[in-house]
């Protein structure tokens, strides 16, 4: 069988045109604090405020409103832990179109809420890729929905890599660009952005050290399994995408790795010190920026894709302090 095709930098430049009246253009913010720290300039793109609260609203807007009328009315379907849930969710309410998520038992609540509220059909699951998979392929058959992937699809990749072709727009002057990995999708898209810069531009992956495939599968240079990943970044459990491995490969993209402690102080230092709202698998980017002292950030210009804001009030893992 032959390779699907990857996208490529045009089909970033092409999701940003076709997204543009449907997404935020979300600030870039700064901290001194945060620089001092770093050693570095640190440029934070706030994906946080985007609409559903994280980046995966760029990439589901793209897939569907790429859909012909006639595929779309059929309706569309994916898996997801939270944030993908929620912008399929929306941006099939946007298309005016059925949208049936297929969610694992242990989602945050208040990412299987905020899809229910978009209209969204949720299907739950058991936690592990597998049953993702397979219950995905049941509800596409039972309805005959498109299947709209969370990471490993061109159309998706190309929108989410929107986010850091906007991010160049907006400070073009960057050395380096930070984002975190699970499935892929951000980074791959990421890297496909960076493209646009004539190779000046070097992207690292941040990944859990509990979450490590993405490293071991560029190290190895072939993609290796998740071996049920334990990490408070739950946006970054997936598996590594075909798509996106391919892509991390040809554009030599490194990953660095954080452990837990170091993606609760940075998701601690955003929220007490910038008053900005981050999630954990975000936080995993800003504990790259921060922490890692081999990463060659020392006087560079550094951008930072915080890449969601959903957190579970309830659950939040640094103290009493701040449950209401």
């Amino acid at each position: 069988m032959s390779e699907r095709p990857l996208p490529s930098l045009e089909d970033v430049r092409a999701a940003a045109r076709r997204i543009a009246p449907h997404i935020h253009r979300t600030p870039v913010m700064r901290s001194r604090t945060l620089d001092a720290m770093a050693n570095a300039s640190l440029y934070f793109k706030c994906e946080n405020l985007q609409r559903v609260g994280a980046f995966k609203m760029r990439g589901a807007t793209n897939a569907i409103f790429s859909l012909s009328d006639a595929v779309a009315r059929r309706g569309v379907a994916t898996h997801s832990s939270g944030n993908h849930a929620q912008a399929v969710a929306l941006a099939a309410k946007l298309r005016g179109v059925d949208a049936h998520v297929v969610m694992p038992e242990d989602a945050p609540e208040v990412k299987r809420a905020a899809a229910e509220s978009y209209g969204a059909r949720i299907v739950t699951c058991a936690s592990n890729l597998r049953a993702r998979e397979q219950t995905l392929a049941e509800v596409v058959e039972a309805t005959g929905a498109t299947p709209i992937h969370p990471y490993d699809d061109a159309r998706v990749i190309a929108g989410q890599g929107t986010a850091a072709l906007e991010l160049l727009e907006q400070e073009p002057e960057l050395d380096v660009l930070i984002a975190p990995v699970g499935g892929g999708g951000l980074l791959s898209g990421s890297a496909l952005a960076a493209s646009s810069q004539g190779g000046a531009l070097r992207v690292i992956g941040a990944e859990p050290a509990a979450a490590d495939d993405a490293f071991r599968s560029l190290e190895s240079g072939q993609r290796q399994p998740s071996l049920d990943p334990v990490t408070l970044a739950d946006g970054l459990r997936t598996a590594l995408g075909e798509l996106p491995f391919r892509i991390l490969r040809e554009h030599d993209v490194r990953i660095r790795l954080v452990d837990e402690p170091e993606i609760v102080g940075a998701m601690r230092l955003v929220w007490e010190r910038m008053k900005l709202l981050i999630e954990p698998s975000a936080a995993v980017a800003v504990a790259t920026a921060l922490f890692d002292a081999e990463a060659g950030l020392a006087g560079m210009r550094v951008g930072v894709l915080l890449s969601g804001g959903n957190v579970e009030l309830e659950a939040l893992p640094f103290g009493s302090s701040l449950r209401a």
